[in-house]
């Protein structure tokens, strides 16, 4: 794959798990727990396949290949580090949400 090619792809990957990683917490939102999860196990795998290809342009430069940065480049670094730090953040929402709905559970319980 060409490097420009290899960027989109870093870039699409990265927009699809912060996609998935708000939808998750739209499901939180609903309490629908385990589609959240699932939205959360989905934008791992994204950022997975980025990690890995950034991992193999890391390594070809280490071993004295060089490589271009490019404003591109830059462009899917920032996509990749804006979609890990929402994807932590989607993590916290869920955990919330699933806090405040145990919550109103025993709440309602006491309440009978």
């Amino acid at each position: 794959m060409d490097y420009e090619m290899t960027v989109f792809t870093m870039i699409a990957h990265s927009g699809e798990a912060k996609s998935s990683c708000m939808e998750a917490i739209g499901h939180a939102k609903h309490s629908d727990f385990e589609k959240a999860e699932a939205c959360i196990e989905e934008a791992n795998r994204k950022l997975s396949l980025v990690h890995e290809t950034q991992t193999s342009l890391i390594q070809s430069e280490a071993q004295g290949n060089e490589t271009k940065l490019t404003l591109l480049m830059i462009h899917a670094q920032d996509h990749l580090m804006n979609a890990m730090t929402i994807r932590d953040l989607a993590g916290e929402f869920v955990d919330m949400y699933r806090a405040l709905r145990n919550n109103e559970a025993v709440i309602s319980s006491k309440l009978r």
